[in-house]
C-alpha cells in the first residue's frame, strides 16, 4: 500500500513538472493534476493540501537532484578553474532547461519563508564547493567573490532569457555565448572576458 502511495504521489509530481512546463504557473491546478493523472480531484487532496504543498515537493525532490548534478560536474574536475567553470556552465544549463525555469517561477510565489530557506540551505552545499575551489585558487575573501560570482550567473541566466525571448534583435548572443564570457569574467575578471 506504501509503494502504490509512493508511485501515484510520483505521478502527481511528473504531472505537476509537465503542467508547469508546459503552460506555466497558471496550469497547476489540481483538476489538472487530476486529469493528467486519472485520479479523482478530492484523491489530490489525499496527497497535497495545497497548490503550494505541490510546488514544496517539487522543490523538495528536483533541487537536491539538481544541485547533485552540479556537484557531479564540479568533482569531475581536476583544477578549481575547472570546477568554477562546471559551477557556472552547469547553472547555466540548469537555468536553460524549462522544468527548471518553471519551477523555481512558482516556487518564488507559492513557498513560505521556511520552504525558501530550505532551498537555501541545499544551494548553500553548491556555494561551500565553490567557496573551496576560490580557496584553492588563492583568492583573499572566496565567500565574498562567491557571493559575487553568484550575481554573475543570475545576471548571465536574466540576459540569457532575454536573448530568448528578444523580438527586435537587439540582443544576438547566443546561449554558448553567453556562458563563455559569464565564465571568462568568472576566471578573469572585466580584463579578459
Amino acid at each position: 500500500m506504501a509503494e502504490h502511495r509512493q508511485l501515484q504521489r510520483a505521478a502527481l509530481l511528473d504531472a505537476a513538472r509537465t503542467l508547469l512546463t508546459e503552460g506555466g504557473k497558471e496550469a497547476l491546478t489540481f483538476p489538472a493534476l487530476a486529469a493528467r493523472t486519472g485520479l479523482a480531484r478530492s484523491s489530490v487532496y489525499e496527497y497535497f493540501r495545497s497548490r503550494a504543498a505541490v510546488v514544496e515537493a517539487l522543490c523538495e525532490v528536483d533541487f537536491p537532484l539538481w544541485a547533485a548534478e552540479i556537484e557531479a560536474g564540479m568533482e569531475s574536475c581536476d583544477t578549481a578553474a575547472e570546477r568554477i567553470e562546471a559551477y557556472v556552465r552547469g547553472q547555466l544549463a540548469l537555468a536553460a532547461d524549462p522544468r527548471h525555469r518553471a519551477v523555481v517561477a512558482i516556487s518564488a510565489l507559492e513557498l513560505d519563508e521556511a520552504a525558501r530557506e530550505r532551498i537555501r540551505a541545499a544551494h548553500g552545499r553548491l556555494a561551500g564547493l565553490v567557496v573551496r575551489a576560490l580557496e584553492d585558487l588563492g583568492h583573499e575573501r572566496p565567500r565574498l567573490a562567491a557571493a559575487l560570482l553568484q550575481g554573475v550567473v543570475e545576471s548571465a541566466v536574466r540576459r540569457a532569457e532575454q536573448a530568448a525571448t528578444a523580438r527586435t534583435g537587439c540582443l544576438t548572443e547566443s546561449p554558448e555565448e553567453i556562458a563563455d564570457t559569464a565564465v571568462a569574467l568568472a576566471l578573469h575578471g572585466l580584463s579578459r572576458a
